[in-house]
């Protein structure tokens, strides 16, 4: 046998190895320990207060990472490859961005800087939709993955894509053939691991689906373990049936319901319709029904400036709308509807006090970009025109999606919703293509996409104390996990992936404005994503190594499943 062959080696060498013990005493085994000639751990973060994520209180503790997850929590004598000292420092699990748009641009810029950069880890995309039809969702999850990204990153499927890929913009309802090739869209793309479906209730063509389209299509959902979320049907004065129709859906639909950006969009409803809305939730949880919610923190929304035009107007499409804008007695009937509102549509010039409160954001032409960052009122009266035709001709006169800032809701609301336990942090922002240029101008627009998650803390908790610590990044992290029954992230636990976002307390802030939207945040110095650093020293590294987060409806026959993943 092989040992034999070798067994007089093996002695010798025995004995010389004795020898040298007996000669060199302990320093030999001092100087020759297994962990001072190769690390244990890949990194070891030493000397932080180690918040888990839970919602407990912070402890003094050592991270171990190895092969991406935590493996020890504590006293970690053994050496990392890579040492990071969190003195002074928070450490939390990474933040999970609940209403992440960045799915249109992250196969185009993986490295995701500003999410990062404002201690984003995984990003829950897709208000809209998928980034591709249900058909291709699979082999897009096999691009993005081998493209590469910095975060973790799960989408939805929208009702509106397989409305619109099968009767397109008409406002109508499916035939029964037609909502069957609808359903089957939304099979398939939760086989292909989209998380769930959403709706936008307020865009055409998703606003013209009905309560029941919407609730079949969750059927096939939930068949999958899916989960419904919605930008519900109305933010402002009908706030309350509109969240009583999610909760209608989620409940007869047998899923969790999920509202984003919950607000109120309303002046005269400040105070007061947001707790009620929120009674309404708690009384749906209290008998058993799954809804939630989540919010960004700032009192302006950003979206297009046409949903301040009656969505029937924009029935057809863009040419049709656009044709219809320039009919001067459909201008008139839609300045008086817009004057005046009319059921069934949220009339978010009325809702926000007038045009003095929104903002052109983005023109899309650059004939109009001069009058970017002003109000519309203030454009009207430097063109000696009325408001609303200036918003018209701003519509029609866009080269793609005219944005604007609407300032139309409450800090006393914001505080309201943060409190409610159930509520999650989303940005409703997605990645930026580009990473910002130190000193140059930049568009108007809105911060959320760079400085919502630190707000949470530097204004919600060390400010205003609305939150502790502890909750606020509970609501960052364990339980936006495990709502989406993401059962491997939001805790620093041994066993779970290694998502970690180190900050210094007294310096987080974020520095993101309107005027100067595109600014990075102060205080957050390491992130990591699966046990890898991409931010050092509040440097993104370029490194990528986020994951693909799937639903668990994903089948075994779906290309996506050659891939590593994170499980649900």
């Amino acid at each position: 046998m092989r040992v034999n062959t070798r067994e007089g080696l093996f002695l010798k060498a025995s004995s010389l190895l004795f020898f040298s013990l007996l000669t060199a005493g302990v320093g030999y085994a001092q100087d020759h320990a297994p962990d001072a000639a190769q690390p244990e751990y890949d990194i070891v973060i030493r000397n932080g207060r180690v918040l888990d994520g839970a919602g407990n209180p912070w402890i003094r503790a050592d991270v171990a990472i190895k092969n991406g997850r935590f493996v020890k929590i504590g006293k970690v004598e053994s050496k990392g490859r890579e040492e990071i000292d969190a003195s002074g420092q928070y450490v939390s699990p990474g933040w999970i961005d609940m209403m992440d748009q960045s799915g249109p641009n992250i196969l185009k810029n993986g490295l995701a800087q500003n999410k990062l950069m404002e201690g984003v880890t995984t990003a829950i995309s897709g208000e809209l939709g998928s980034p591709v039809p249900s058909d291709q969702l699979a082999q897009y999850f096999v691009e993005l993955y081998k493209s590469g990204i910095s975060l973790n990153f799960g989408t939805y499927y929208s009702e509106m894509q397989a409305r619109e890929a099968v009767i397109g913009e008409a406002n109508r309802k499916p035939t029964s053939d037609e909502l069957t090739r609808m359903k089957a869209m939304v099979a398939q793309a939760m086989q292909a691991g989209a998380l769930g479906i959403t709706t936008a209730l307020i865009y055409p063509p998703s606003t013209y689906a009905s309560t029941e389209e919407i609730t079949e299509m969750a059927k096939v959902a939930a068949q999958y373990g899916g989960i419904y979320a919605s930008h519900i049907r109305d933010e402002g004065k009908d706030l309350i049936p509109a969240v009583d129709e999610l909760i209608h859906i989620s409940e007869t639909a047998h899923l969790p319901g999920e509202v984003f950006h919950f607000k109120v969009m309303y002046r005269p409803g400040w105070g007061r319709l947001l707790q009620e809305a929120g009674a309404h939730i708690e009384a749906a949880r209290a008998r058993g029904v799954d809804v939630a919610a989540d919010l960004y923190v700032y009192t302006a929304s950003g979206t297009s400036l046409d949903v301040c035009i009656p969505t029937w107007a924009q029935e057809g499409g863009h040419d049709a709308f656009v044709k219809r804008l320039a009919n001067p007695a459909i201008r008139e009937r839609l300045k008086h509807e817009i004057s005046t509102g009319i059921p069934g549509w949220s009339d978010q010039v009325l809702a926000a006090g007038g045009w003095q409160n929104v903002v052109l954001a983005n023109a899309a032409n650059p004939a109009n970009d001069h009058w970017n960052g002003m109000t519309v009122t203030d454009i009207a009266k430097a063109m000696g025109k009325d408001p609303t035709d200036v918003a018209f001709d701003l519509v029609a006169q866009g080269q793609g999606r005219v944005t604007a800032i609407y300032h139309i809701m409450s800090e006393q609301d914001i505080e309201t919703a943060l409190r409610f336990p159930w509520t999650a942090i989303g940005s409703d922002a997605g990645l930026s293509l580009t990473p910002p240029v130190p000193g140059a101008p930049q568009a108007y627009g809105h911060p959320r996409g760079y400085g919502n998650f630190p707000r949470v803390i530097a204004h919600f908790v060390r400010d205003e104390h609305t939150l502790t610590l502890e909750d606020a990044i509970r609501k960052m992290t364990s339980w936006p996990a495990t709502r989406m029954r993401i059962m491997d992230r939001g805790l620093i636990r041994e066993g779970m992936w290694a998502d970690v976002t180190i900050f210094n307390y007294d310096k987080i802030q974020d520095r993101a404005t309107y005027k100067d939207p595109q600014l990075y945040p102060d205080g957050i110095d390491w992130v990591l994503v699966n046990g890898q650093v991409v931010v050092d020293h509040g440097k993104h590294t370029g490194a990528r190594p986020g994951r693909i987060i799937y639903g668990p409806g994903r089948s075994i026959s779906a290309p996506s499943t050659i891939l590593p993943s994170s499980s649900r």
